[in-house]
């Protein structure tokens, strides 16, 4: 972290700890319904009826919620999100110490609260259990290009990704929303059963190939299929979050293009630094990320439209702060 931030975090009022809310308004209704001409109740119930229908309908549009593996059944999710809140915890006490946390009413900490703030309503279609999470948005002074959310709804940002990326609003929300997905759809809960599979496997083919004559050959090659059937989960894992990511965002009023531009970004961030071929990389390659959110907006975007109050056709091109508008 350099001196300057750790300077701006040190100097920073540090006020207690923020609280995701979503605040809600709550008028009173007056009794109108006996004051009502019959044509103003007839046209009230022709507007809750069309309400009703568009709810339904938005139910069924956007990205299908994935199907959930049996493989997660095989670790405890309240136990993991228990060990997600202390690892949390822990990992604030650790920036804290080194000034690298970002207090309550820092601009930027509470730029990403505000964008949180708008994405956690429309996390219950995805996972009913996020409900019950006790969501929390922090910063953390690093140059690391990295972001996360834990099971439970800890939420982390470095200021590398937000700083060296040049992250508008948009591209932040469409990494929170992924980060977001990856929660949701328990991948990190699939990941801990699959690996357990994998051990049992690992285990058995150790103990057949010794019996056969064979020392451990059987262990060594079932530990490599393994571990390539774990990138290629996790690769699947990450489109999926993707594209429920987008999803999210895109109903709370955050355009879904911006996802493509973020792709581009960090595609133009990683050349010259070497990555892996795609085939052993837990992360598809930018290219084919790119190409699969493309193939994906126009489930999408008519969300967006509907939160911006336009029909999809009046949607003007995304515009970043840089390369081309995206349209």
């Amino acid at each position: 972290m350099d001196g300057s931030l750790r300077c701006l975090f040190a100097g920073a009022r540090r006020a207690g700890t923020a609280l995701l809310a979503v605040a809600l308004a709550v008028g009173s209704l007056a009794p109108a319904s006996a004051q009502q001409p019959p044509a103003a109740k007839a046209d009230s119930r022709e507007a809750s009826a069309e309400q009703r229908k568009r709810d339904a309908l938005s139910k069924d549009e956007g990205i299908e919620v994935p199907k959930r593996s049996r493989i997660a059944s095989l670790a405890d999710a309240k136990r993991m999100e228990s060990q997600a809140f202390a690892q949390y915890g822990q990992l604030l006490k650790q920036a804290q110490a080194q000034g690298a946390l970002a207090p309550p009413d820092y601009p930027p900490r509470q730029r990403l609260e505000r964008i949180a703030q708008r994405l956690i309503p429309y996390t219950h279609r995805f996972s009913e259990r996020a409900d019950e999470w006790k969501w929390e948005v922090n910063l953390l002074g690093s140059k690391q290009v990295n972001a996360f959310v834990m099971p439970g709804g800890k939420i982390a940002f470095y200021t590398g990704i937000i700083d060296r990326l040049r992250l508008t609003d948009d591209e932040i929300a469409m990494i929170m929303g992924h980060e977001m997905a990856h929660a949701l759809l328990e991948h990190g809960r699939e990941r801990e059963g699959q690996a357990r599979l994998a051990q049992i496997a690992t285990i058995g083919a150790s103990v057949f190939s010794q019996i056969l004559g064979y020392g451990d050959l059987g262990g060594q090659l079932a530990s490599g299929a393994s571990q390539l059937t774990l990138l290629k989960f996790s690769r699947g894992d990450e489109t999926e979050a993707d594209l429920v990511g987008m999803d999210i965002a895109a109903r709370a009023g955050y355009d879904p293009r911006a996802a493509i531009k973020l792709w581009q970004k960090m595609s133009a961030l990683s050349q010259g630094q070497g990555a892996p071929p795609q085939f052993l990389s837990t992360h598809p390659a930018h290219a084919t990320r790119i190409d699969t959110i493309r193939a994906a907006l126009p489930k999408v975007l008519p969300l967006y439209a509907r939160a911006k109050g336009v029909s999809p056709q009046a949607l003007e091109p995304y515009a970043s702060n840089w390369g081309e508008p995206i349209r």
